[in-house]
């Protein structure tokens, strides 16, 4: 199984709307796929149209040990995909987490030996603490949803910090598979400046694709449904199909299903 980390510390970057639509995206290629929710928030979990009455067992009992991961995963109304739901109760995950050994590769020992997948993809919460660490843990690669605008490359800067301290004391196959420039606005000029400069930065490892602002995506989640579904024909769900296939060219050919 490849697993993938989606990751920034920001929040309100397109971590989750990435997530979800990247996934359906993967799944509609014939592989098997599976999602975590690893926020608190459970955005994701909403996004695909799970009630919170139907998350009986979560990434917070995967985490602690309460549950095995065949408890945790819920069928999603998408071919292929299916879900580890979150709720608020992963919040308080990282202070229960502190006094144990594992503590780092709790999520990491959870995930070892499925063989029912062929990609995990992971959406981290909005922060480096220990949720997000227990993810880069566990992962083969990173993925950074970058929103378009003054501050971004300051905070790509600390994310790669910690995928650098990560790969240098936990895990040292970690790499950072791409950047994906989200809330792209062609009418303003300093999208395209930090376009600009992020791939003057960064290079090849920033996709060719980007996400633009689209309301289609805004919409989606309330409808409980990823975008490619809700619109597969709105500019949104046209860059998700595009990005997926950048990066189902970066991944390992003999890892992923046909």
């Amino acid at each position: 199984m490849i697993t993938i980390a989606i990751a920034n510390q920001k929040g309100g970057v397109g971590k989750t709307t990435t997530a979800i639509n990247l996934a359906t995206a993967l799944a509609a290629t014939g592989s098997r796929v599976l999602l975590v929710d690893l926020d608190p928030q459970g955005n994701a979990s909403t996004g695909l149209g799970l009630q919170s009455s139907q998350r009986d067992w979560t990434s917070y009992d995967l985490l602690l040990g309460e549950g095995t991961l065949n408890d945790c995963i819920v069928a999603s109304d998408v071919p292929g995909l299916s879900l580890i739901p979150a709720t608020v109760d992963l919040s308080g995950a990282e202070i229960e987490l502190v006094s144990r050994d594992d503590r780092s590769h709790a999520l990491r020992n959870a995930l070892a030996g499925s063989a029912q997948y062929d990609v995990c993809l992971i959406d981290c919460p909005p922060s480096l603490g220990l949720l997000t660490v227990n993810a880069l843990v566990a992962s083969d690669s990173v993925l950074v949803p970058l929103q378009c605008e003054f501050f971004a490359l300051e905070g790509l800067s600390q994310l790669l910090q910690t995928v650098e301290r990560v790969r240098t004391r936990f895990n040292d196959a970690l790499s950072v598979i791409g950047v994906a420039l989200t809330m792209y606005d062609r009418r303003n000029r300093l999208t395209e400046q930090v376009s600009d400069d992020v791939r003057s930065v960064l290079g090849p490892i920033v996709f060719d694709t980007v996400i633009p602002r689209n309301v289609r995506l805004s919409e989606a989640p309330s409808h409980g449904v990823p975008a490619l579904i809700y619109d597969h024909r709105c500019a949104g769900s046209a860059a998700y199909i595009d990005l997926a296939r950048e990066l189902i060219d970066r991944l390992p050919k003999e890892e992923i299903a046909a």
